[in-house]
């Protein structure tokens, strides 16, 4: 093995003999400033467990800005969701969170500049369908979900969508992700988009949210503008943010793009719009964890660029 790869057989292996899972994988360190006031929590000190996060990244998985390779990005999932639930075979993982009986949306994202990616959706598709959910009762869409007849009856939905920097949110999450879940999303849009955690408690999808996947294959660290965008922005971090406490996630990855913003600018440049809308969701509407000490956080694989 690499000195600098961490791989998923040696997670599961130390995880066996640990009693604390916290103490494998890179646990996160101080709170990032960067989240701002609102970042102590509301759920700070819960008796709840912590929620675990997997990290995983292969330096092999790019290819190209919007070309991956589709068998690395299998693997990584793999990798993330055998390690998120402590078990060996990715199938088996799966099961823990969907099977037969379920009908399952995938809520993708489609903007064309940086869409979540084919290679990762069909990764989640092969393993739902293996899992044992009949091709008739899945669905991977973005627009439209409210008139699709899958994610109008879904049981379970999988949320996948790459991390960007975002005009009007200060950040594309996987919590913004869910936006289309309502007929009128610029009702969300006051404050930075800073009440964008009610929509997780909307009948669309309140509770059925069994996995976020926030796509860091090629993120985007900055941005002018609302139509902004330039390739110039991104970068082949190769990785992948999985779990299922969507603030943890969506925590993770603006604290990735904040540190690569220092690594590109000498200094915390500030987001054009604060992505307060994070930190919020955990201290003004309870939906997940925000502060990394709250945050169980496990890396695997390329450590190179890690940058947290």
């Amino acid at each position: 093995m690499s000195k600098d790869r961490i791989t998923r057989r040696d997670f599961l292996k130390a995880a066996a003999m640990t009693p604390v899972a916290g103490a494998i994988g890179g646990l996160a360190g101080t709170m990032s400033a960067a989240l701002g006031p609102h970042a102590a929590g509301a759920n700070a000190g819960a008796t709840a467990p912590r929620p675990r996060v997997v990290l995983v990244r292969d330096s092999k998985a790019v290819l190209e800005l919007r070309q991956f390779d589709a068998d690395v990005v299998q693997t990584m999932l793999d990798d993330a969701v055998t390690a998120l639930f402590g078990v060996k075979d990715p199938v088996a993982a799966w099961k823990r969170i969907v099977g037969p009986a379920d009908t399952v949306g995938i809520k993708t994202n489609a903007w064309t500049p940086l869409p979540t990616g084919k290679e990762v959706e069909e990764a989640i598709k092969r393993r739902v369908l293996e899992a044992g959910v009949s091709a008739d009762k899945l669905a991977v869409a973005d627009r439209g979900v409210l008139e699709n007849p899958v994610f109008q009856n879904a049981t379970v939905l999988i949320n996948a969508r790459p991390a960007r920097v975002h005009y009007w949110a200060g950040m594309g999450s996987c919590i913004k992700n869910y936006i289309l879940f309502v007929p009128n999303p610029s009702k969300y849009h006051g404050d930075a988009c800073a009440d964008l955690a009610k929509i997780w408690s909307l009948p669309p999808v309140q509770g059925r949210t069994k996995l976020n996947i926030l796509v860091m294959l090629t993120p985007q660290y900055h941005n002018i503008g609302p139509r902004g965008f330039s390739e110039k922005y991104l970068w082949p971090y190769g990785g992948l943010i999985v779990g299922q406490d969507v603030v943890a996630v969506d925590s993770t990855g603006y604290r990735v793009i904040q540190a690569k913003r220092r690594e590109v600018f000498g200094e915390d440049r500030a987001l054009e719009t604060s992505a307060h809308h994070i930190a919020l969701a955990d201290t003004r509407h309870n939906l997940g964890r925000s502060d990394p000490k709250d945050i169980e956080l496990i890396k695997l694989g390329w450590t190179e660029g890690l940058l947290i």
